[in-house]
């Protein structure tokens, strides 16, 4: 792994996740590598998943209705997993240009992304109450970004106490695990609370329509940014229509270094601008 802490982000970390809006297809990576890359973002994520292991058993002979046709759900999870080949191509077009990491389901899948030069490993809200999968991670020394969707203040205490009882370098990622949310559940003011209440890293996961609501996150103190991105929202997937297509990337981009330099620091001042102003209407 590259050495990365998440305390040493200065401007805010921008994650385009790329989730599993790829349906297979490693070109459609590569086009959102290269939109990334443009629009000045500073990682590209996947999901990587063993099916067989990360599957509910209630739901693997469930029939699922897909472009390639009617499959059992374990069928397509399959089919929508990259094997070792993909990833290794995903890796070299990756590397020197972007961060490249991905969200684990299973200690298998954890065990294959290290073997990449990743600089963290995110554990998807689906995963927070894992304590097997955090539980190796830390073991591991591997640097932790911790979703919080659909979780209990009592449910992310215990896994930061986990975590904790390792290492100092993780952060919390607040979200809301509806696919898109309601922009009345997102609860931004969760953002300064966890930053009080965990002392650590703080980003914002949005699942929103639009972009606003992402990010005025960053005057309420959120250094990681991560939102689902495709090429379309009209193509197939759950996650496409909560999804950012390349033109609202670089909005989010622009507007996001328009608050950062915005914002300043914190120390009031008469600017240089303001003299001949001052001069003018106070006579000094």
């Amino acid at each position: 792994m590259k050495p990365f802490h998440f305390s040493d982000i200065d401007k805010t970390y921008l994650i385009a996740e790329i989730g599993i809006n790829h349906n297979g297809d490693v070109s459609f990576v590569k086009k959102i590598v290269d939109y990334a890359v443009l629009f000045g973002w500073d990682c590209v994520k996947l999901q990587k998943r063993n099916p067989d292991k990360s599957t509910p058993e209630h739901q693997k002979n469930v029939i699922k209705e897909t472009p390639w046709g009617r499959m059992t759900y374990l069928e397509y999870k399959h089919k929508m997993e990259f094997d070792k080949e993909q990833y290794d191509e995903i890796a070299r077009y990756c590397s020197g240009r972007i961060d490249f990491t991905a969200s684990v389901w299973d200690v298998d899948s954890a065990d294959f992304m290290l073997k990449y030069d990743i600089p963290f490993i995110k554990i998807p809200s689906a995963h927070l109450t894992n304590d097997q999968l955090l539980d190796h991670l830390c073991r591991k020394n591997v640097p932790l970004l911790l979703s919080t969707g659909m979780s209990t203040l009592e449910e992310i205490d215990h896994a930061v106490e986990i975590v904790k009882s390792y290492s100092d370098n993780y952060s919390i990622l607040h979200s809301t695990s509806t696919y898109p949310a309601a922009i009345q559940e997102l609860n931004l003011n969760v953002i300064p609370a966890f930053r009080q209440k965990y002392n650590c890293v703080v980003g914002y996961s949005g699942h929103e329509f639009g972009l606003v609501t992402t990010v005025v996150t960053v005057c309420m103190g959120a250094k990681i940014i991560e939102r689902h991105v495709t090429l379309q929202r009209t193509l197939w997937g759950t996650d496409q229509m909560a999804s950012v297509e390349p033109q609202g990337m670089i909005k989010i981009t622009q507007e996001i270094r328009a608050i950062e330099s915005a914002l300043g620091d914190g120390i009031k001042k008469v600017y240089d601008s303001e003299l001949p102003i001052r001069k003018k209407l106070r006579g000094y």
